[in-house]
């Protein structure tokens, strides 16, 4: 089935350079909730809801990245805004370098939070080994994997309310949609054309995410000419959520110097 673009649900607040933020598996455009507030004061914030996640639309369920990036695309010709700044954590870590890859006019930066390239071959048989056993056995009973690859041991135990909401948010969403988008992030590989990315590229983990790891990033900043490398002390996978004054900061430092 051919890409096609579907309009997404999204939300726009500030004022000054745009910057689109794009949320990862299972999540909703409020995955920048702890985000947006600081950022919104020098940039216009778009974010969004992906097709079959929060509030937005999903027709076709074994839908693609690329599907993804027309997605976006349609977010910006929609609202209008010539360039800006892209960023995305997780799977929106990829949909963001994708989309400078496919309208690298449009693009001032790009901003790869929480997300991998490189990965070796037993890295693969980890990630696809979690959605075969969310397929045999259910999304709800694979979770408390997720848990702690997401979040510290300490923030788990401080803020058990922010990590049910994480957790629920997940169940919430449609599996079939939830393990498309996860079989997405699983098979993306972006090393080969990390190299073809020529704007200003942002690589941000944390040092305890075990998926996304320093490792990987050092080696993905590597292949990018025009790239800066934060690794945010340990942190995991979902530091919107555990570290976001940190995550805010980087990022205006890093747009504001370029």
């Amino acid at each position: 089935m051919a890409a096609e673009a579907l309009d997404c649900n999204y939300s726009l607040i500030g004022s000054g350079p745009a910057i689109f933020l794009t949320h990862g598996i299972g999540a909703a455009e409020d995955a920048w909730r702890y985000i947006v507030p600081k950022l919104s004061k020098n940039f216009t914030v778009i974010t969004y809801d992906l097709r079959g996640h929060g509030k937005s639309p999903v027709t076709n369920k074994n839908f693609s990245l690329e599907d993804l990036v027309l997605d976006l695309e349609r977010i910006r010709e929609n609202l209008n805004i010539e360039k800006a700044h892209f960023a995305g954590h997780s799977l929106g870590g990829m949909i963001a370098p994708a989309y400078a890859k496919k309208y690298p006019e449009k693009v001032l930066s790009v901003g790869m939070l929480s997300t991998v390239a490189g990965r070796s071959e037993e890295d693969s048989k980890k990630v696809w080994s979690v959605i075969n056993e969310m397929e045999e056995n259910g999304i709800d009973k694979t979770l408390q994997k997720l848990t702690n690859r997401w979040f510290t041991d300490e923030f788990i135990k401080s803020y058990p309310d922010l990590v049910k909401r994480r957790l629920d948010q997940v169940i919430e969403t449609d599996p079939e949609v939830f393990l498309n988008v996860f079989k997405i992030y699983a098979k993306t590989e972006m090393f080969p054309w990390l190299k073809d990315i020529l704007q200003p590229c942002l690589l941000m983990t944390g040092e305890n995410d075990g998926g996304c790891t320093p490792k990987h990033n050092e080696n993905m900043a590597k292949q990018i000419k025009n790239s800066k490398l934060v690794i945010l002390p340990k942190l995991k996978h979902s530091f919107l959520i555990e570290g976001p004054d940190q995550v805010t900061d980087n990022l205006i430092e890093f747009i504001n110097t370029k």
